[in-house]
């Protein structure tokens, strides 16, 4: 035994062996003892489900380089068990093995997976698990590569004004951070004048290559914005506009002067070299350039070059006295600027001054002397005194304790070399000699040697470290030599080291380039020199990313016999670059590649993308800026708002990659989003989103279908649905169902748990209450909307089928029906029953009663001869509930049948029957026949009539008589006699009249009448009505309609505002019958009924509600024509605070998240031409006190106090 005591009619039977095959059995208990058992099938205990099946294929989306978004379907079957969760694998193409991609169940429908390789190959696969376990794995996904996706390039950078004029603007831009993974194909200019909205491309239609451009024709003194965008394969990017506005006009600048960092300092340069300073400038109009020496002239060696960028002042072979402070002014018409430059030439002192001889005695002088003006550029490090007699020529040396001086014939030169050679000269070079032998070098000797000749000849005497040699004869061969003198004498000679032939000589061209890359912070000037050489003396030209570099005020190229500058002023993201230098002369052409790197902070992202959106989180991904700034991206900086406040919030400025995950959001609410990118150098501009709403990226489903109740008994109901036509994207998870009795108006929630299936058990309900339904869906996104209310159910146990349906009676065109009442009600009164008929094989069941039918038989009319039917009853009874149909009469043929009548009696009774004086004689037959047969009872020969103690009770199968009291004098034989009905005549009869009509509805030209079926149809059935009406004012009546079957008519075609009676007469096979008596004067106009509410008294008490629950106060009403429907409550805005639902028959409010606000009165109000009503409902919300008000201190540590608040 499993449990001997069990009140309920249900049980959990626990603690079984798996695997195991039961039978159970149960047995019912009362207090006379205890019935039969009733066994159950065998059960074998297990689980009731099995593992899900495989989830669709995955499908994948946002894929980058390091990951890729998967997102699946659930499994079509779950197994029997809610899924648990999903496992998602990954395969590499280059191996075997399937990986896990999640370390925690999953319990979403996608994933990010993330750690991947890029370049590599990967399938997916995802499967979903159970109770019961894991399930098989879904079909792989196609092979995915990991890398970054190609779209539209970001906007570009840095844009600038470069000079503009009266109908051109110069503008510059730098290539965007981000190129969107494609090469930037060219850019567009699009413009419009300041106080226009449409923006007109001024570029030209195949784009412009460059990252520069002048836009030309345009008005003088004309206002225009300016937007720059760039293109890729995928298509234009976004734009980025110039800030401010330009105003076509000439420009004008004050001079400007642009100092190398090298000449802010000392400018050293040894003697006899050459002095080159070279001085960026800029000005509009053009500056005048004056160069000047403070505290004495120019030299009139000096060399001043001036160009509309730049002035440069070249002094060669410098001397001491070339040192000092160069200042060069510039001035026009802005103004006037100056800059000095210090200038030091490296050479010995030049001869002290102011020498005296003091205190001069016999053998001895002192003498003094100030240190020189020029110190060679190094510091004094003494002074050598000579001494001659008057009468000789040369000094000597003076020596003191303090030093010797000593001098002699210098060093020979240094290494000796050919610079140049023609077909008439020879330059040679060469070095000073390691030590001037105490004594200046004054000059350099220069000698030859023709090939063959022993006499070396004076060919040039020079005092620089250069000499150029002429009138040599060309093809010959010479021998050089190098020789310093000084004051003490001759070195010796320093030959070159290999004779030269004199001739024209041929050098392919050689770059020697100092760097490869060169960078530049924004805004600071850039000088790229490129030294060569080349004999005969070369072409140079420059180009730029591939096209040739244009010379402009800011950027300019000075080429000399031995090398090439590219000087560069006010750097920007336009000079980013490959620069390549081309030197060409008659024997090859060399070329060298420069890159160029300008730092500063980097363009603003672009292409913002949504990779998801949901309730609480947003995942966004980006392309990298297409201009990095010349440094890498450190980070991004991304920001959101709410759209409905202009404040800006920081979610992380520490992003490292192009992608983020926004937490924390509020479902519901409008987001934007805006990124800039970081270097190291500043951070960009920043790039806005398209506003979004968090929300599911699907719809809560729509309300379920085909809501009925399957069953319903006293104490429960079986409530069944079908799944709603829409899934709103996301599949159903469950379903919520609510109730409530037909007398309220507050529906309540009676699930606990998430409904699974599609129908629901309703238990605890209140016998004899009539119950409305209604359910709702839910998927991931949320709750939808509920079905309509069912019609309302009693709580009550089922009305069970009438009982022995039999035939009666066949005619050719008719069946006479018989039956039982129900063996059981439902608890309540039966109030009439249901005829159906069907034609057979196939045909439809339809309804033979029209009115309600009380009596257990009837006449079905208006058959087809010879045709086969058959018959079942349905009852109902006062609480609106049908029974199933009774058990059919089988088939029946419609023709006239004949069953001779005969009666059915107990042998006893066919016997002598001996009766006591006093007691009843009672006398049973059954009776049967086709048509019914006449019934006659008769004693001793005459027919026995109903007395005081005689009783003859018939139905149309039995007949029973019953004497009371019986007396000697009753006595004798009692014959019962059946007459055929046969013999019976058919009525001759016409029908009666129906009662008065009523008017139900009228409108302008019509007028609706209804009535009851006549008393008496003549004894054949009443089959239709005629329908007639006349003016009041005039006697001729008019017939509105010759039959009619129903007991309703609407008489159509009167006239607006004219007065009518109506009458009704019923027709049978023998004729028309008498007209009814005339309904009241009915004038055709439109009816009018004053608004009025349906409710109860239940509806009219305080509806109590708790905090947080949502309620509806749903109120019926009728009205003619239909009234204007208005609700109110003090203080508050109901259109505002609550959805109001208004159709024809009624109105309902609905408020969510009740709170003690919405306590109170709401009053709904009903107006129309006929009148106006108004109803009051009183909603309680039932939450926390609110605070104390009226507060007072009655005592204060004992003693009394009087407070006043």
């Amino acid at each position: 035994m499993v449990e001997p005591k069990i009140q309920a009619i249900s049980y959990k039977v626990t603690k079984l062996l798996p695997g195991n095959e039961y039978i159970f059995r149960v047995t019912a208990v009362n207090k006379y003892g205890v019935g039969e058992p009733l066994e159950s099938e065998p059960v074998i205990a297990r689980n009731p489900f099995t593992v899900p099946s495989a989830p669709s294929t995955p499908e994948v989306s946002a894929v980058t380089r390091d990951s890729i978004v998967l997102t699946w379907e659930r499994p079509e079957e779950n197994g029997g068990a809610e899924i648990e969760g999903y496992i998602l694998e990954k395969r590499d193409k280059d191996g075997i093995r399937w990986t896990k991609c999640n370390k925690k169940r999953l319990n979403d429908l996608r994933f990010r997976c993330t750690g991947l390789t890029e370049g590599h190959y990967y399938e997916f696969r995802v499967s979903a698990e159970n109770a019961a376990g894991t399930g098989k794995p879904s079909a792989p996904s196609q092979y995915i590569k990991a890398c970054d996706a190609t779209y539209p390039p970001g906007p570009p950078s840095n844009p600038k004004v470069t000079n503009h004029s009266s109908n051109t603007v110069s503008l510059t831009w730098s290539r965007p951070i981000y190129d969107g993974g494609a090469p930037i194909t060219g850019y567009v200019i699009e413009m419009k004048e300041a106080g226009d909205d449409e923006w007109i491309i001024c570029s030209p239609s195949t784009g412009v290559q460059s990252t520069n451009y002048t836009v030309k024709k345009l008005k003088e003194n004309a206002e225009y914005n300016f937007r720059i965008c760039a293109a890729n394969c995928e298509g234009v990017g976004e734009p980025v506009d110039l800030p401010g506005s330009v105003i076509a006009a000439e420009k004008l600048e004050a001079p400007e002067i642009e100092l190398d960092a090298d000449l802010r300092k000392m400018v050293n340069v040894r003697a006899t070299a050459t002095l080159r300073l070279f001085v960026t400038i800029r000005g509009k109009p053009e500056p005048e350039v004056k160069w000047s020496k403070v505290g004495s002239t120019l030299n009139e060696r000096a060399q001043i070059d001036v160009t509309s960028s730049y002035t440069m002042l070249v002094i060669e072979n410098v001397d001491r006295f070339d040192t000092g402070k160069y200042v060069v002014t510039l001035e026009n018409l802005s103004g006037s600027k100056s800059a000095f430059i210090n200038v030091r030439v490296l050479d010995s002192p030049s001869a002290p001054t102011n020498l005296e001889v003091k205190d001069v005695k016999r053998n001895s002088v002192s003498l003094s002397w100030e240190p020189p003006l020029i110190d060679g550029g190094a510091k004094i490090s003494h002074y050598i005194v000579e001494k001659r007699e008057q009468k000789r020529m040369a000094f000597t040396s003076v020596c003191t304790n303090y030093q010797v001086k000593v001098s002699e014939a210098p060093l020979p030169p240094g290494k000796v070399v050919v610079e140049d050679i023609t077909r008439h000269s020879v330059t040679l070079s060469w070095e000073k000699p390691d030590h001037d032998g105490g004594s200046k070098i004054t000059s350099y000797i220069v000698e030859m040697q023709p090939k063959g000749e022993d006499k070396w000849t004076l060919c040039s005497q020079a005092k620089a470290l250069e000499a150029t040699i002429i009138g040599l004869t060309t093809g010959e061969e010479y021998s050089f030599r190098v020789t310093a003198v000084n004051d003490k004498g001759k070195s010796d000679a320093k030959p070159l080291a290999v004779p030269v032939v004199v001739k024209d000589i041929t050098m392919e061209p050689n770059i020697n380039l100092l760097f490869n890359t060169y960078s530049v912070k924004a805004g600071d000037d850039l000088k790229i020199d490129v030294p060569f050489k080349a004999r005969p003396q070369p072409e140079v030209s420059w180009k730029k990313d591939g096209h040739v570099l244009k010379q402009t005020t800011r950027v300019n190229v000075v080429t000399s016999k031995t090398s090439s500058k590219v000087i560069i002023k006010d750097a920007n993201k336009e000079d980013v670059g490959k620069y390549e230098i081309s030197v060409t002369n008659a024997i090859g052409t060399k070329t060298a590649e420069v890159s160029v790197v300008v730092l500063e902070k980097p363009g603003p992202p672009s292409n913002i993308k949504l990779e998801e959106v949901s309730a609480d989180f947003i995942s966004l991904s980006w392309d990298a800026p297409i201009y990095d700034g010349g440094c890498q991206i450190n980070n991004y900086v991304v920001e959101k708002r709410d759209t409905t406040t202009t404040t800006w919030q920081i979610v992380s400025a520490t992003v490292a990659r192009t992608s983020i995950k926004v937490t924390r959001l509020t479902q519901g609410i409008e987001y934007q989003f805006r990124i800039a990118a970081e270097n190291r150098y500043g951070k960009s501009s920043a790039i806005d989103s398209a506003p979004v709403v968090a929300q599911y990226p699907f719809e809560p489903p729509g309300p379920p279908t085909k809501l009925h109740v399957v069953h319903a008994t006293k104490t429960g109901m079986l409530v069944a649905w079908g799944k709603p036509a829409s899934d709103g994207g996301s599949p159903v998870i469950g379903y919520h169902i609510e109730c409530k009795d037909q007398s309220s108006i507050l529906w309540t929630k009676v699930n606990r748990g998430l409904l699974t299936e599609n129908q629901f058990k309703m238990t605890g309900i209140e016998e004899g209450l009539l119950y409305h339904f209604r359910v709702y869906a839910e998927n991931i996104a949320g709750i939808g909307p509920c079905t309509k209310p069912c019609d309302p159910v009693a709580a009550r146990d089922p009305c069970e089928p009438p009982r022995n349906l039999r035939v009666t009676n066949i005619t050719r065109n008719s069946v006479s029906l018989f039956w039982n009442g129900p063996e059981y009600d439902g608890g309540v009164k039966i109030t009439g029953y249901i005829v159906e008929h069907r034609e057979l094989p196939d045909g439809r069941w339809l309804k033979c009663n029209f009115a309600n039918l009380q009596d257990t038989y009837f006449d079905v009319t208006g058959l087809t001869e010879d045709v086969q039917y058959e018959f079942h009853i349905i009852a109902k009874n006062s609480a609106e509930q049908l029974s199933v149909p009774s058990e059919s009469t089988g088939p029946i043929t419609v023709k006239d049948d004949v069953d001779p009548p005969a009666i059915i009696m107990e042998d006893k009774l066919r016997q002598l029957m001996v009766i006591k004086a006093g007691e009843t004689i009672k006398i049973d037959a059954e009776i049967t026949g086709r048509p019914l047969p006449v019934i006659s009872w008769s004693k001793d020969g005459k027919e026995i009539e109903a007395k005081a103690r005689c009783e003859i009770t018939s139905t149309n199968f039995t007949t029973t008589l019953t004497v009371t009291d019986a007396i000697r004098k009753d006595s004798g034989q009692y014959v019962l006699t059946l007459v055929f009905a046969e013999n019976a005549e058919d009525p001759q009869f016409l029908p009666s009249p129906p009662a008065k009509p009523k008017i139900i509805d009228s409108t302008k030209t019509t007028v609706t009448l209804s009535w009851n079926k006549p008393l008496f149809d003549g004894g054949a059935p009443v089959t239709g009505y005629r329908v007639e009406y006349r003016k009041t004012s005039d006697d001729e009546w008019f017939i509105a309609v010759q039959n009619t079957k129903t007991t309703e008519f609407t008489v159509v075609g009167l006239t607006p505002g004219a007065e009518y009676v109506f009458v009704v007469k019923s027709i049978n096979k023998i004729g028309i019958s008498e007209p009814s008596p005339e309904t009241d004067k009915q004038i055709a106009r439109e009816r009018q009924e004053e608004p009025v509410f349906d409710i109860s008294n239940e509806m009219r008490k305080t509806l109590i509600v708790k905090d947080g629950s949502s309620f509806t106060l749903k109120v019926p009403f009728r009205g003619k024509p239909i009234p204007n429907v208005t609700w109110a409550k003090p203080d508050i805005d109901l259109r505002v605070r609550a959805v109001i639902d208004t159709t024809d028959t009624f109105t309902s409010i609905t408020l969510e998240k009740a709170t003690r606000s919405d306590s109170g009165k709401y009053t709904v109000t009903l107006s129309s031409v006929a009148g106006t009503s108004s109803l009051t409902l009183n909603v309680r919300v039932l939450d926390s006190p609110g605070p104390p008000s009226h507060h007072e201190i009655d005592y204060w540590a004992g003693i009394p106090v009087q407070n006043k608040s």
